[in-house]
């Protein structure tokens, strides 16, 4: 026996063994070791608490611990573990989680491809964009638009869309058919600019890049209803439902990524029409659809795209060879329509609407502190970006430490660049609110204080 490997800590044998998502390979640094969660709190292995002001990843809407979420998911594991959803094969969770998310849905996209993530979900959507126009006989429409600062997923198509410069390193990308467009950020448009005018600039970017490229060869456009993890970026008014226009006019699938935003987070089960007022014809989801509890996500396809490429008219051998072992998983999908159920009950997405106001109102207040630049987001939803020089990387370091210092005070916020990412479980109350907010700006003081220091 390796005596020496077993009385390792669970930390020295994650570092030993473990690949994480996004991580240093050159770094020396152990992981946190988290432990245990209830509500909107986690504890790590050292016994200290922790407000989760992100959601595990944007993703633990109901907070941790609920049991009504853990026994569902045990008693679909005792009725039936798994089986197979390839061809004519299917389990009662995933079709009655079709049919019940079909009334949540906007407009006609009533057609479901599950999945296991978020980049398969993306990954889902962009081939069934491919074989759709392969099946009408275009095959020529296959390029894609993106956004820069987007961030879409980390399989080889979908990493090949994320517009986020920190997201590419030795791997390698899909390039001859990918192409970005500039972000929709009214923080960093052009001094003297309207805001009106940056959303016609914007939307103008998108036609532009459209033409160029042929309308006879674009596929689709992809967007976030609110840019994630590449800064919490609300577009200007209006800029969705314009750039859908765009679309409509040269044929173009517009996919909305609703991974982060849907099921709750901006407070309504689905961003795009109820915030955006646009119908799109696919929409990507994950994370929040089972608020964390079991991996699931899906592709959402319009019926009217659907209905054009099967039944009668369905070309010939047109086998739909995409899909996943655990696509319809019975014990996800069955996760997932608990949460639907608990969502409805406890009317978590008016809960939202009442306490995301708050949270941003509170937030509103920092932006009174010297480094904070801007403030943004919707409900809860949202950054703080740090501000002190045109030095993007002195930018970085400052916002490196308001993140410490917040962790130090028991907070967990998301750290990109020069961001403090928020986005706390959707159960959280007004207090919580109030907490995260007070140690948000004890942070900042401290930074400030401790970088005035550092300039005496």
């Amino acid at each position: 026996m390796n005596f020496k490997k077993e009385n390792m800590t669970l930390a020295q044998k994650d570092k030993k063994h473990i690949i994480h998502p996004w991580s240093d390979l050159g770094s020396d640094a152990e992981s946190m070791v988290i432990e245990s969660g209830k509500g909107i709190h986690v504890f790590d292995d050292a016994g200290n608490q922790y407000i989760d002001s992100i959601s595990g990843m944007w993703c633990v809407n109901l907070g941790y611990g609920n049991r009504e979420m853990a026994n569902a998911i045990a008693d679909q594991c005792v009725q039936l573990a798994y089986y197979t959803p390839f061809g004519a094969m299917t389990s009662p969770p995933s079709v009655k989680l079709a049919d019940k998310l079909s009334r949540l849905t906007p407009g006609d996209l009533n057609c479901f491809q599950f999945t296991n993530s978020g980049s398969t979900a993306v990954e889902s959507a962009i081939r069934f964009a491919h074989y759709y126009f392969n099946c009408l006989g275009k095959p020529e429409k296959k390029h894609i638009i993106y956004r820069e600062n987007a961030y879409h997923g980390s399989t080889y198509l979908s990493a090949s869309l994320n517009g986020k410069k920190c997201d590419r390193s030795y791997f390698n990308y899909i390039t001859d058919m990918v192409h970005s467009i500039p972000d929709p950020n009214p923080f960093k448009r052009p001094a003297g600019m309207s805001v009106e005018e940056f959303c016609d600039l914007r939307v103008s970017e998108l036609e532009q890049k459209i033409l160029q490229l042929g309308p006879e060869n674009a596929a689709c456009f992809i967007a976030e209803p609110v840019m994630g993890s590449g800064g919490v970026i609300v577009p200007p008014p209006g800029y969705h439902k314009k750039t859908l226009e765009i679309c409509r006019k040269y044929d173009v699938l517009y996919i909305s990524d609703e991974v982060v935003t849907a099921f709750g987070r901006l407070g309504h089960y689905f961003a795009s029409e109820n915030v955006f007022d646009i119908v799109p014809d696919i929409i990507t989801v994950a994370k929040g659809i089972s608020s964390g509890y079991q991996p699931l996500g899906a592709a959402i396809i319009s019926e009217k795209l659907v209905n054009r490429i099967s039944g009668p008219s369905a070309s010939e051998n047109s086998y739909y060879t995409n899909g996943f072992t655990y696509s319809g998983h019975p014990v996800t999908c069955a996760a997932a329509l608990k949460y639907l159920e608990i969502m409805e009950r406890e009317k978590i997405n008016e809960h939202v609407r009442e306490v995301g106001d708050y949270f941003m109102e509170r937030l509103e207040t920092l932006r009174e502190l010297s480094i904070v630049g801007d403030v943004r987001g919707i409900r809860l939803m949202a950054c703080v970006e740090c501000v002190v020089s045109d030095n993007e990387e002195e930018n970085i370091a400052v916002a490196q430490r308001v993140d410490e210092f917040c962790q130090e005070n028991g907070l967990i916020v998301r750290p990109y660049e020069n961001l403090c990412i928020l986005s706390p479980p959707l159960i959280i109350e007004k207090e919580g609110v109030d907490q995260i907010v007070n140690i948000l700006r004890q942070s900042i003081i401290a930074t400030t204080n401790e970088r005035k220091k550092e300039n005496q």
